[in-house]
């Protein structure tokens, strides 16, 4: 009975000191700090080894300005406890902020010599120094104490503090010493550094970064610093760059492609499909795997399919992998784009379900099959055959529901439903899309639901906005006339409707598609002079910057809107290509 009451007291007396603590630190963040000197005071005297607790309460004395009483108190934990001379920071900050100087110099210079006596030390006065915002000093002790003791390592602590002081020549050469003294630092370096740098390759913390990691290869040509130029050169999208990097690092040890492969994919998801061929072709000279030989030959092929190279070649190739590796389970990922190829470019869409539904007999995998019957839905949904497309993505769905997967069907049920006008259906989906696991599915998603719900308010019967869903999905099927033609009809009759805007930039991507480049240029300049502060103004002025640079020839023009995005969009997704763009055309014109 007496160990029961005594587990009971001593639960009770943690939930109490637990309670009081919390009030405490209430007190004090609500600057409450009578009280809460009253609270800490008392935690402290119960609990002298706690720091948290005297730093508290030196605080509050200090915020009430009872600088005697700080000072008594912190004299009496170093006279009555060893090896608290860090305290000797909280001394001589005490008396700065008294404005005695002389009395606080004094006190950081016996913290300092503490370090020569007792190495141990120097991380908690370095701590305490840089807790104060007493920068320097914090970075005296932390170097003393590493030259002290040579295998410390507060490299970590000393960049935070560069950083912090904005000397960032400084900040990475720490960080690049952290990976000299142990390559495991590599990802934590890697993500501390890419919060000082931007993708804009001319940003002045890019270029520091970039001369420190040449200057550092030409010395010592580590591995390392290839790594961290190849990511630097990501970072910036100069995937050419990164390829160079990452070409040096695989003939020096010959043993792993992933990352050429990590490069390659990187640039073709950003259309930048000559350094993604570059990359490819060199993983397919340098004898891969089946696999990877497989998923290289795949990419090339996709990349061809996305330049537009004639059907007949593609076909050929896609002939001469099925020839090589048959229609098995191992090349199911091909089978599925040579369907997309026979509907969506050769507009022969049996033929492509046909490939699919061939393909689902295999003994595939639950993955695979969510894959190809996603696929297959497409190809449905292009020729209007709604209802069983919704069947596929439905059944994927319900299989795959955590897997991205099973998230990419629910926007495509979503998005079908948008197709044929039921947009009550399609915002329901939508709405369980927003969390999606799936950063790109959830935009996709907020984008529809967007579009549905700014453009439903002026008309009840949604005629707009259903024509424009028409025209959407004719731009799926890739009949970009009639989609053209479809969206006029919104613009004759819906003058001044929410939905002008989005219907001018989207006939405006449709005639560039077709090759109207000057019915193009006529949309970008409407939506421009319907309303600057658009949402879409911003890609009104990109889209016609480039069509002026790539299609018109006209690179006053080019030059002309990649400024207006520079100086009237700073916060524009656009901003970095325009700056670099405007950059090189600017060169051009003066050269």
């Amino acid at each position: 009975m007496r160990y029961i009451l005594f587990i009971f007291f001593c639960c009770f007396s943690l939930q109490s000191q637990a309670q009081e603590e919390q009030l405490a630190f209430q007190y004090f963040r609500n600057g409450e700090y009578e009280k809460a000197v009253a609270l800490y005071k008392t935690l402290h005297q119960e609990n002298p080894y706690n720091s948290v607790y005297l730093s508290y309460l030196i605080d509050a004395y200090q915020q009430l300005q009872q600088f005697d009483e700080a000072s008594k108190v912190i004299n009496i934990q170093i006279e009555s406890f060893k090896n608290q001379q860090y305290l000797f920071v909280e001394i001589g900050y005490n008396y700065q902020l008294q404005h005695q100087q002389e009395k606080a110099e004094e006190n950081y210079q016996k913290a300092l010599k503490t370090i020569n006596e007792t190495p141990n030390l120097g991380y908690i006065i370095g701590k305490t120094f840089q807790e104060n915002h007493l920068l320097d000093y914090s970075l005296l002790a932390y170097k003393k104490t590493m030259e002290i003791i040579p295998k410390a390592n507060y490299n970590f602590q000393v960049a935070l503090i560069y950083g912090e002081k904005g000397e960032i020549e400084n900040m990475f050469n720490t960080y690049l010493d952290m990976v000299v003294f142990n390559e495991t630092y590599l990802p934590t370096s890697k993500s501390y550094m890419g919060r000082f740098i931007t993708d804009d390759a001319e940003n002045e913390n890019n270029n520091t970064l970039k001369k420190l990691l040449i200057k550092r290869l030409q010395n010592n040509p580590l591995t390392v610093w290839n790594q961290l130029l190849s990511w630097l050169f990501m970072q910036q999208k100069e995937y050419d760059k990164a390829l160079v990097q990452e070409k040096a690092i695989f003939k020096r040890n010959g043993t792993d492609l992933e990352s050429i492969i990590d490069v390659g994919k990187i640039a073709f998801e950003n259309n930048s499909y000559e350094a993604a061929k570059n990359s490819f072709h060199f993983v397919l000279e340098n004898e891969p795997n089946i696999d990877t030989e497989l998923n290289a030959k795949l990419y090339l092929l996709e990349i061809d399919m996305n330049t537009n190279a004639p059907n007949d070649s593609v076909e050929n190739q896609f002939e001469q992998l099925f020839s090589e590796h048959g229609k098995t389970k191992n090349t199911i990922g091909i089978q599925a784009i040579y369907a997309e190829f026979l509907a969506f470019k050769k507009n022969e869409p049996e033929n492509g379900i046909s490939v699919l539904k061939e393909a689902l007999n295999l003994p595939i995998n639950e993955f695979q099959t969510g894959y190809l019957k996603t696929k297959l839905a497409d190809i449905l949904v292009f020729t209007n055959k709604f209802n069983s497309a919704l069947i596929y993505y439905t059944q994927v769905q319900n299989d795959l529901k955590n897997h991205t997967l099973g998230q990419t069907a629910r926007f495509k049920i979503a998005q079908t439903s948008y197709f044929k006008g039921d947009f009550e259906w399609a915002q329901s989906q939508l709405k369980v899309l927003k969390n999606s696991t799936s950063q790109l599915i959830s935009n996709d998603a907020l984008d529809l639901n967007l579009l549905i719900t700014d453009n439903a308010v002026k008309d009840s019967l949604k005629i707009a906005l259903k024509t424009y869903a028409k025209a959407d999905l004719l731009a799926f099927q890739n009949k970009n006339q009639q989609a053209v033609d479809t969206l006029q009809v919104i613009l004759n009759n819906y003058k001044g409707h929410p939905i002008e805007d989005e219907t001018l930039f989207k006939q405006a991507q449709l005639f560039e598609k077709i090759n109207q480049f000057e019915s193009a240029e006529k949309n970008y300049l409407q939506i421009i002079a319907i309303n600057k502060d658009d949402i879409l103004a911003d890609d009104a002025h990109y889209y016609l910057a480039e069509l002026y640079l790539n299609k018109l020839q006209n690179l006053e023009k080019a030059k002309e809107f990649y400024q207006k995005i520079i100086f009237e969009y700073p916060s524009s997704i656009f901003l970095v290509d325009a700056r670099n763009k405007f950059r090189n055309l600017r060169g051009d014109l003066l050269n």
